[in-house]
């Protein structure tokens, strides 16, 4: 186990809090072996699925989905290339449709910011006629689109 990383040197080099890691290892995203004293050793490759896990959850996915897909990947060996790029086919898809949310949150942003009613129950841009209050709570325009 000599060749194994301790929990301080995942954090240290991944910049994680040593609380965060211990967090993944509970939820099944990453895993460690234990020495006969009980103490936590990762193999490096575990530096390479904290850095999955992150982008991943920038790009907006759940801890449910980070762990599915984590599930796909080998236990036995590093991750290859392969590996990563058939695990992130799907997420252009998911990439542009952030995209698109958030362009239309600065859009209107703008445009309401400017008017300086700031109310979304009688903005005339936002929210016409209050229809929004029947779709139910939160910003059901960003949501429903």
């Amino acid at each position: 186990m000599e060749d194994r990383l301790t929990i301080g040197e995942v954090a240290r080099r991944s910049g994680l809090a040593a609380s965060a890691i211990r967090f993944y290892e509970g939820q099944g995203l990453i895993r460690a072996e234990r020495t006969p004293s009980g103490q936590r050793r990762f193999r490096r490759d575990v530096l390479r699925r904290i850095a999955f896990i992150r982008i991943a959850q920038r790009v907006g996915l759940s801890l449910e989905e980070i762990v599915a897909a984590l599930a796909e990947l080998p236990a036995d060996r590093a991750p290859g290339a392969h590996d990563w790029q058939r695990l992130t086919s799907g997420w252009r898809q998911r990439i542009d449709q952030r995209i698109a949310l958030l362009e239309a949150l600065r859009g209107g942003l703008t445009t309401c910011i400017g008017c300086g009613c700031l109310s979304l129950k009688t903005c005339a841009l936002s929210n016409p006629g209050d229809v929004a209050a029947g779709l139910g709570a939160g910003p059901r325009w960003l949501l429903d689109e």
